[in-house]
C-alpha cells in the first residue's frame, strides 16, 4: 500500500515534466515559424531593393543614352552654324577683296589714260605750226575743235557719263553734254570758237587792221557768248555755268592777255573759256567726283554687309550663351542624379551588408 502513493507522485511527476517538454517544443516551433517569417519578409525587402536598384540604373542608362544623343546633336547643330557663318564670312571678305582689287585696276588704268592724254597735251602744244595749219581751213578747223574736246571727254570719263551732240528739251543741240553726280544738272561744252576773227588778227599789217580785227573779235565773241547763254543754260536742267572750248593753249594764252576784257564778259554771262588743259583737270575734277559717288556707294554696301554679319554674331553669341546655360543646367542635373544614385547604392550596400541569425531578441529572453 505503501508504494502506491509513491507511484502516482511518479506518475504525476512524469505527467508534469510530459507538459512542459510539450510546452517547450510548441514555444520553439512558433519561434522558429516567427523566425522563418522575418526571414521571408526581410528576403521580399531584399528582391524589393534589388529590382528597384535594377530600374534605377536602367533609367540612369536611359537619360544617359538620351543626354549623349541631345549632345551629339547640340554639337552637331553648334558646329554646322559655325560653318555657315564661317563661309558667309569668308565670301564676304572674298568679294570685298575682289571689288577692292578691281577699283585698283581701274583706278590704274584711269591713271596711264591721264598720262597718255597729259603726253598728247605736251605734244600739241610744241606742235603749234602743225597746229596753224590744220586751222587755215574752216571745215578743217571745226572739225578738229570738236574732236579735240570729244578726245578728252571720251578719254577722261565713261561712256553713260557724257553725250555728244544731245537735244535739250528748247531744241537746241550743244556740241557735249557732261553728266553730273548726285543728279545735279548737266554741264554744256561748246566747241564753236570763232577762229576766223581771231586769225585776221594774225594776218594784220597796219595798226586799223590790228584795231577792226580786234573790235570784230570782240563783237563775235559777245554774239557767241549770248548765244551759249541764252540757248544752253536752262535751270534745272542744265549747269549755271557753260564751257567754250579753246582747241590751242597759245590761242587761250594770248586771249587772256590781250583780251581779258572778253574773259570776263563771258564770265559775268557764265561762260568759262577753257584750253584743252583746262578741260582735262575739269574732267579729271568730274571724274574724281563719280568716282567718290561708286566708292560711297561701295562703301555702303559694304557696311551693310558688316551690319549684317555683325547681327549674325550677336545672335550667333547669344545662341552659344543659351547652349551654354541648357549645358550647364544638363550638367547640374546630371550631378543631382548621380548624388541620389550614390544614396541608393550605399543604402542598398548597408542592406546587403546586414546580418540575420536565429538568436531571439532581448526582450523575448526577458519574458522567459
Amino acid at each position: 500500500m505503501s508504494s502506491e502513493p509513491l507511484l502516482l507522485g511518479a506518475v504525476a511527476l512524469v505527467g508534469l515534466l510530459l507538459v512542459i517538454a510539450i510546452g517547450l517544443i510548441a514555444r520553439q516551433s512558433r519561434e522558429a515559424a516567427e523566425v522563418r517569417a522575418r526571414s521571408a519578409e526581410a528576403e521580399r525587402y531584399m528582391a524589393d531593393l534589388v529590382r528597384t536598384q535594377s530600374e534605377m540604373t536602367g533609367r540612369m542608362q536611359t537619360m544617359a543614352e538620351i543626354f549623349g544623343s541631345r549632345t551629339s546633336d547640340l554639337a552637331r547643330l553648334v558646329n554646322d552654324r559655325l560653318d555657315s557663318q564661317g563661309q558667309r564670312l569668308g565670301q564676304a571678305m572674298q568679294d570685298s577683296s575682289k571689288m577692292t582689287t578691281d577699283s585698283l585696276s581701274k583706278l590704274q588704268e584711269r591713271l596711264a589714260v591721264i598720262d597718255r592724254a597729259q603726253s598728247n597735251i605736251t605734244q600739241l602744244s610744241q606742235d603749234v605750226v602743225s597746229l596753224q595749219a590744220i586751222l587755215a581751213n574752216k571745215q578743217t578747223r571745226g572739225a578738229f575743235g570738236q574732236g579735240r574736246m570729244e578726245s578728252i571727254i571720251a578719254d577722261g570719263l565713261a561712256p553713260n557719263a557724257f553725250q555728244f551732240q544731245a537735244t535739250l528739251s528748247n531744241g537746241r543741240r550743244p556740241d557735249a553734254l557732261v553728266f553730273m553726280p548726285n543728279g545735279a544738272p548737266a554741264l554744256v561744252i561748246d566747241a564753236k570758237f570763232p577762229l576766223e576773227s581771231w586769225q585776221r588778227l594774225g594776218v594784220a599789217e597796219t595798226t586799223e587792221d590790228a584795231r577792226a580785227a580786234s573790235t570784230s573779235f570782240r563783237s563775235d565773241m559777245a554774239i557767241h557768248v549770248k548765244t551759249i547763254a541764252e540757248n544752253y543754260l536752262i535751270p534745272g536742267e542744265t549747269a549755271d555755268t557753260a564751257f567754250l572750248f579753246v582747241p590751242s593753249e597759245s590761242i587761250f594764252a594770248d586771249l587772256h592777255e590781250r583780251f581779258e576784257d572778253v574773259v570776263q564778259k563771258g564770265l559775268k554771262s557764265r561762260v568759262v573759256i577753257v584750253s584743252p588743259a583746262i578741260l582735262m583737270l575739269s574732267i579729271q575734277v568730274v571724274q574724281a567726283l563719280l568716282r567718290d559717288v561708286r566708292m560711297r556707294e561701295e562703301a555702303h554696301k559694304i557696311q551693310k554687309e558688316v551690319r549684317e554679319l555683325l547681327a549674325d554674331m550677336t545672335r550667333l553669341d547669344e545662341r552659344v550663351h543659351k547652349l551654354q546655360t541648357h549645358f550647364t543646367q544638363a550638367s547640374n542635373d546630371i550631378g543631382d542624379i548621380m548624388t541620389s544614385s550614390g544614396k541608393v547604392t550605399r543604402r542598398g550596400e548597408r542592406i546587403a551588408s546586414m546580418e540575420f541569425d536565429d538568436t531571439p531578441p532581448p526582450a523575448q529572453l526577458a519574458g522567459e
